[in-house]
């Protein structure tokens, strides 16, 4: 299994913001975010299919994300603004190939992903 380079993460102050890096060395059409509480499910925060123009992101978070893709790097990376203490997480990096967008996007649910980073700590004080 690939090793997903993160890195961004740290502690922040309530209301600041993050900016999460993710590249991937496999070259992988489909890459996203996702975030795990203590005891929770990993969650989808942002997923993109390469050469689309349309981001997944988690309706909870639609506001507070944005996800930018750089295909000449391979990097997806991941900016959250306004963060709360409920947002201390650790934050995963995932990529995977996909036959089409419908199927990447899916992945955002499904967290069906073969290849994921080792995570990124993301604490939040208030």
């Amino acid at each position: 299994q690939v090793q997903l380079a993160e890195s961004g993460g740290g502690s922040v102050e309530s209301g600041g913001s993050l900016t999460l890096s993710c590249t991937d060395s496999g070259s992988r059409v489909c890459m996203g975010w996702f975030r795990q509480f203590p005891g929770k499910e990993r969650e989808g925060l942002a997923i993109h299919y390469a050469g689309a123009g349309v981001v997944y992101y988690a309706p909870s978070l639609k506001d507070r994300i944005r996800a930018t893709r750089e295909i000449g790097k391979n990097t997806l990376s991941l900016q959250i603004s306004s963060l709360k203490p409920e947002d201390t997480a650790m934050y995963y990096c995932a990529a995977d190939f996909a036959p089409d967008l419908r199927s990447c996007h899916a992945k955002g649910t499904s967290a069906d992903f073969r290849y994921w980073g080792q995570g990124t700590q993301v604490a939040v004080s208030s």
